[in-house]
């Protein structure tokens, strides 16, 4: 997807090239490189680069033999059964196979972007196939690690379906956990198979981190990244998280039942909204930082170099 040239650009077919037939192949003005010349020198070897979105590797349990879930996933993998015969899926590959250990079926597949095909499209098709041929999904496998945004697209697909009410980032994967059936082989663990947990991207900044008094105590003092901004952030955040309170507090409750279809959408709106505004304290503190920095940097450049300063300072503050 990402290569300056998309026409022939099937990393399995360049492996299968083998290095030995590596000068052939640059001769052909179909795999000439990219950048630079297509000379090719022995004692060079060879890389291939690619970049494309994370691959994820996912496989659905079915109580069945092998063949019938490799009939399934030649109805689904992009390539089906050969050229005259596609599957439905695109962007994905997929095979049976049988687990003797836990006495069931695959359909194994890659997603190799998850954007084009998310994981609930994948696990509902295989569902449909195997309702027709009226074998049962018991679960399914995530192997390996698996971006926090393909898990949040699985729980807006079953919100949205099932008409559910969940705001928190938390009972989402939980749902999706529930949906997918992670667990069926094993514990789903959050925090060790998400990327952005394991590797801690999503940690909140100092200052949201800090205590209410520690936070107002901040401000009251002489600081050089606290003002305006920042301030405005913290109290947008605590009234849209007052609403989304106040939300919460009507909504199922016996009493104000007839507002129910008025607050559902109105407690989401304010849900988001405060958590948007949450991260705009950091981001706002952050900004500020880097422009000062930047504008210590710039009086002390000589004058030449001054619109190159103004567009750093610029950039500074829209990052």
């Amino acid at each position: 997807e990402y290569a300056s040239s998309h026409d022939y650009r099937n990393l399995v077919a360049q492996i299968r090239t083998e290095y030995e037939n590596l000068e052939k192949r640059l001769a052909d003005p179909r795999w000439k490189a990219d950048i630079g010349p297509s000379h090719f020198v022995p004692r060079w070897g060879a890389t291939i680069a690619g970049a494309r979105h994370g691959l994820i590797a996912y496989n659905i349990n079915i109580i069945s033999t092998k063949e019938q879930a490799h009939r399934i996933a030649l109805n689904i993998r992009e390539k089906g059964r050969g050229p005259q015969n596609p599957g439905r899926l695109k962007t994905v590959q997929a095979l049976g196979w049988y687990l003797e250990d836990e006495s069931i079926a695959q359909v194994s597949t890659n997603l190799l972007d998850y954007q084009t095909t998310p994981l609930h499209v994948v696990f509902e098709e295989v569902q449909k196939d195997a309702k027709e041929l009226k074998l049962p999904i018991v679960g399914s496998q995530i192997v390996g690690l698996v971006s926090l945004d393909a898990l949040l697209m699985v729980a807006d697909y079953y919100i949205k379906k099932d008409n559910l009410l969940i705001l928190t980032e938390q009972q989402k994967i939980m749902l999706v956990i529930e949906r997918l059936g992670l667990n069926s082989l094993g514990r789903f663990n959050p925090q060790e198979r998400i990327i952005e947990y394991a590797l801690k991207l999503n940690e909140p900044g100092p200052l949201i981190s800090k205590g209410v008094n520690e936070l107002i105590n901040d401000f009251a003092h002489r600081t050089n990244y606290l003002e305006g901004g920042t301030a405005a952030a913290t109290t947008a955040a605590i009234g849209a998280a007052l609403a989304c309170m106040s939300g919460l507090l009507t909504y199922g409750n016996k009493k104000f039942e007839s507002l129910d279809s008025v607050m559902r959408p109105l407690i989401v709106h304010f849900n988001q909204s405060y958590r948007s505004l949450l991260s705009l304290i950091d981001k706002n503190a952050q900004a500020v930082l880097r422009y000062q920095t930047l504008l210590v940097k710039s009086k002390s450049k000589k004058k030449d170099s001054k619109s190159i300063s103004e567009s750093n300072l610029q950039d500074s503050l829209l990052k």
